[in-house]
C-alpha cells in the first residue's frame, strides 16, 4: 500500500477487482456457489418440490357470518399530505437509488412512463435489475429452474443467524407482552434459488371460543388441536392487494389498461364528489384520495354494496394524499373483471397460479382443505362487525366476506412455498420454471416508487417499499414487500437476492391480543444479518452490531500531523434507519470536546467523490463498500484525537457499520495505522466488536 495515496488494502476503487466480498454480488465477486446468480444463491440444479400437500377432509364449519375491521397491521392508518418529494431521497442515504443510462433514475423512469401515458410497452428493464435481459437469474428461470431445498451455505448465509430468525419467530408464541403474538406461525428464509429454511411451530388451530367480557378463552382439548405445519395454509388477508396489483399490470402490459388513466374510464359509475379524477395509478399507491374502509357486510345485496361504492367520495383531492384504503383495490378488482369479462378468482387462476405452480393458492378454499388451514379469530361484536364464531377455513375480513369470498382487497389463501415461488419469479424479473407471468421492466415497476411526494410512504404498484416497521434490517431503498391483517408477511430483497416470509395467525383468538409487528421486525433483523459482509481481504472488520438504541465509540490515540497533507483513511460500509441511525466521523483537541469532521466517500467500484460536510453518514451505502478520506489540514503541528461514532437511537435498525483498515498519514509518515500491532493495541473500542461477516 502506498501510505499516502491511500489505496487502501484492495478498497481503492481503481485497482481491478476492487470492491469488497459482501456476499451479494455487488462491487466485488462473491464466493459463492458455483452457478449462482450474481453470487447470489444457489446452483441451479434439479428443483425439488415444496412440502405435500396435507389437505383432508375436515368437518363442516362450525361458525357462519361475520366481518373484521380493516385495521393495518403496522403504523395506523397513515394519511399524510406529501410535500414535494425530494425528502425522499434524502431519507434513504445519497447514493442509494440504482440509476439507468444517463443518470435516469428509477423514479424518474417511472415518472417518464407516466409522461407516456401510462401504457406499459417496455421492452428492457433497467440495467442492474433481477430480471434484465440477459441476466443470468432470468435465464436460468426461463430455462425451468425451480426452487430447491438446501443448507444455509448453498444459499450464502451464516447458519448461526439463519438459525436465529426460527428463534425469533418461536420467541413470540409466549407472552407478547402479555398474550401470545400468534398462535403458531411459518417462516421461510431464501437466497438466490435455495429455500434455506422453512420452519412450523405452534398451532394452526387451538382456540374453539373467546369471551371479551372476561378476556379468556376456550381451547380445544389437546387431542382436536391442529399443529401448525410447513405446508398449513393461511388467510394471507391483505397480501392479496399484491395479486390484484401484479393482475392490473399484466392487463397493462396487454395494452387493455392505462397507468395514468381515469378509473371512470373503464367503471362508467365511478364518479361523485371527484372521484372521476381518481386515476389507476392512484389506487396501486393509495394515492386516491378515499377513506381507508367502507362496511360492505352492513349491505344485505351486491346491488347494495355496489351502491355504497358508488357513492363514496374522496376525503381528499386525488393526488394529494397517501391513505392505505381497500377501496382502492375493491374498485381494481371490478375495473378488472369489467375489462377481461372474468372474474377476479379466476383470474388469478389462470394467470398468476397455474402457470406459477401455485397450487395451494386459491381464493375459497374447499371444504377438504380445511383441517390444513390455520384458524383466525373468534368473530363477534364489538370487536368485530359480524358474528361469526370461530373463523375456520373462511376468510377473516368481512368486507371480502360479505362480497361472497372473492375480494381485490383480501380473500386469498395460500402456503408460505406458494409466496417463496413468487417471490422468486419477481426477483427474476417476471419467471419462474420457464413460465412467464410479467415483462422484467414491468417488474421493476411494482418495485419503483411512485410516491416520492410523501415521503416515508414510500410505494410502487400494489408494493410498499423501503418500510423498516416490518422489514426490520430488510429494509432498503430496493426492498419490497406487503403485510396482512392476519399476520401474514413477504419481504423481497433484490439487492441481496432474498426473500423472508412470515405466516402468523396473530388474529386468533382475537386481534386484541396483537399489537403491532415486533415479529417481522425482529425475523426481518435476523435474516438481514444471515446475509454476510464481507472484506476484500477475507478477515475481520469493525461491526457497530444491529442493536436498537446501542451506539460505539473507536478512539485514536493523540497524533500530531505536521503537514496539510495529512489524511484518514479507512473502509465504510453502512445501512442505518435514515434519520434514526448514523456513522460519524469526530475530532477533538483534547479528547473531551468533540465536533464534526467532514469527509469524503468514493465507491469501491469507482466514481466521483461524495462529500460528507457535517461529518455524518446515513442510509443505505448500496451493500458496496465506500473508500473514506478526511482532510487534517486544520490540525497541522498539533495533537489531535479522531473518533469513528455510530449511534442508532430510533425503534428500527438497518444491518449496521463497518470499518475497516483504518489509517492516518501524511507524506512520507504513517501516523497510525490499525494493521500494525503496535497502533492496534492504542485504539479504543467501545461498542464495536470485530466481525468477519
Amino acid at each position: 500500500m502506498d501510505e499516502f495515496t491511500g489505496a487502501v488494502g484492495g478498497y481503492d476503487g481503481g485497482t481491478a477487482g476492487a470492491g469488497p466480498v459482501d456476499g451479494t454480488g455487488a462491487g466485488g465477486a462473491w464466493a459463492g456457489p458455483a452457478g449462482t446468480a450474481g453470487g447470489a444463491g444457489p446452483a441451479g440444479g434439479g428443483a425439488q418440490a415444496g412440502p405435500a400437500s396435507r389437505a383432508q377432509a375436515g368437518p363442516a364449519s362450525r361458525a357462519q357470518a361475520g366481518p373484521a375491521s380493516r385495521a393495518q397491521a403496522g403504523p395506523a392508518s397513515r394519511a399524510q399530505a406529501g410535500p414535494a418529494g425530494g425528502a425522499a431521497a434524502a431519507r434513504r442515504g445519497r447514493g442509494a437509488v440504482g440509476a439507468a443510462p444517463g443518470g435516469l433514475s428509477r423514479r424518474r423512469l417511472g415518472a417518464r412512463l407516466l409522461a407516456l401515458g401510462g401504457v406499459l410497452v417496455l421492452q428492457a428493464a433497467l440495467p442492474g435489475a433481477a430480471g434484465a435481459r440477459g441476466n443470468p437469474a432470468e435465464r436460468r428461470a426461463l430455462q425451468g429452474l425451480k426452487l430447491r431445498y438446501g443448507s444455509a451455505r448453498q444459499a450464502g448465509l451464516l447458519e448461526k443467524h439463519l438459525e436465529g430468525v426460527a428463534e425469533e419467530a418461536r420467541r413470540f408464541l409466549g407472552p407478547s407482552p402479555e398474550h401470545p403474538y400468534y398462535a403458531g406461525a411459518v417462516v421461510l428464509a431464501g437466497r438466490g434459488r435455495t429455500v434455506a429454511l422453512h420452519r412450523a411451530m405452534g398451532d394452526a388451530v387451538r382456540y374453539a371460543d373467546y369471551d371479551g367480557r372476561t378476556d379468556r378463552v376456550r381451547e380445544f382439548p389437546a387431542a382436536e388441536r391442529i399443529a401448525m405445519a410447513e405446508d398449513t395454509v393461511f388467510d394471507l388477508a391483505s397480501l392479496s392487494k399484491l395479486f390484484t396489483s401484479l393482475l392490473a399490470v399484466q392487463q397493462m402490459e396487454r395494452g387493455r389498461l392505462e397507468l395514468e388513466a381515469p378509473v371512470v374510464s373503464y367503471l362508467p359509475e365511478f364518479t361523485g364528489g371527484g372521484k372521476e379524477l381518481v386515476t389507476v395509478r392512484q389506487l396501486l399507491t393509495h394515492t386516491s384520495g378515499l377513506r381507508s374502509w367502507a362496511p360492505f357486510y352492513q349491505e344485505s345485496t351486491r346491488e347494495g354494496q355496489l351502491r355504497l361504492l358508488w357513492s363514496v367520495r374522496p376525503q381528499d383531492t386525488p393526488g394529494t394524499v397517501y391513505r392505505y384504503s381497500d377501496l382502492n383495490l375493491i374498485a381494481l378488482q371490478l375495473l378488472l373483471e369489467r375489462i377481461t369479462a372474468r372474474a377476479l378468482d379466476t383470474l388469478l387462476r389462470e394467470e398468476i397460479t397455474a402457470p406459477l405452480g401455485m397450487h395451494r393458492t386459491r381464493y375459497r378454499p374447499p371444504l377438504s382443505w380445511r383441517r390444513s388451514i390455520a384458524a383466525t379469530e373468534v368473530q363477534r361484536p364489538p370487536w368485530s362487525g359480524l358474528d361469526r364464531g370461530l373463523v375456520w377455513g373462511e376468510v377473516h375480513d368481512e368486507n371480502a366476506y360479505a362480497l361472497g369470498g372473492v375480494a381485490g382487497h383480501a380473500g386469498v389463501f395460500g402456503t408460505a412455498w406458494d409466496l417463496a415461488v413468487l417471490a422468486r419469479a419477481l426477483l427474476d424479473g417476471g419467471v419462474y420454471a420457464g413460465k412467464r407471468i410479467l415483462r422484467p421492466a414491468s417488474v421493476e415497476l411494482l418495485f419503483t416508487d411512485f410516491n416520492t411526494a410523501f415521503p416515508g410512504d414510500d410505494h410502487g404498484l400494489g408494493f410498499e417499499l423501503y418500510q423498516h416497521w416490518y422489514m426490520g434490517a430488510m429494509a432498503t431503498p430496493h426492498s419490497a414487500g406487503h403485510t396482512g391483517f392476519t399476520g401474514t408477511s413477504l419481504v423481497l430483497d433484490p439487492s441481496t437476492d432474498s426473500f423472508l416470509i412470515l405466516l402468523g395467525n396473530s388474529v386468533h383468538p382475537v386481534r386484541t391480543w396483537r399489537a403491532g409487528s415486533a415479529p417481522r421486525v425482529a425475523t426481518g433483523n435476523r435474516f438481514a444479518r444471515a446475509v454476510p459482509v464481507r472484506t476484500r481481504h477475507g478477515g475481520p472488520a469493525w461491526f457497530s452490531g444491529m442493536t436498537p438504541g446501542g451506539s460505539g465509540t473507536l478512539t485514536l490515540p493523540p497524533l500530531t500531523p505536521t503537514t496539510a497533507a495529512a489524511r484518514l483513511r479507512c473502509a465504510l460500509w453502512w445501512d442505518t434507519v435514515p434519520g434514526e441511525g448514523a456513522f460519524h466521523l469526530e475530532v477533538s483537541p483534547d479528547g473531551q470536546s468533540w465536533q464534526p469532521l467532514p469527509f469524503t466517500t468514493v465507491r469501491s467500484t469507482g466514481g466521483l467523490a461524495e462529500a460528507w460536510p457535517l461529518g455524518r453518514a446515513d442510509g443505505w451505502s448500496g451493500r458496496i463498500w465506500h473508500r473514506l478520506e478526511a482532510s487534517l489540514t486544520p490540525w497541522a503541528g498539533r495533537e489531535v484525537r479522531l473518533r469513528l461514532r455510530h449511534a442508532a437511537t430510533g425503534r428500527y435498525v438497518g444491518r449496521g457499520v463497518y470499518l475497516d483498515i483504518i489509517r492516518v498519514a501524511e507524506p512520507g509518515r504513517l501516523l497510525f495505522a490499525e494493521d500494525r500491532p503496535a497502533d492496534a493495541a492504542r485504539l479504543e473500542a467501545r461498542g464495536w466488536t470485530r466481525s468477519t461477516d
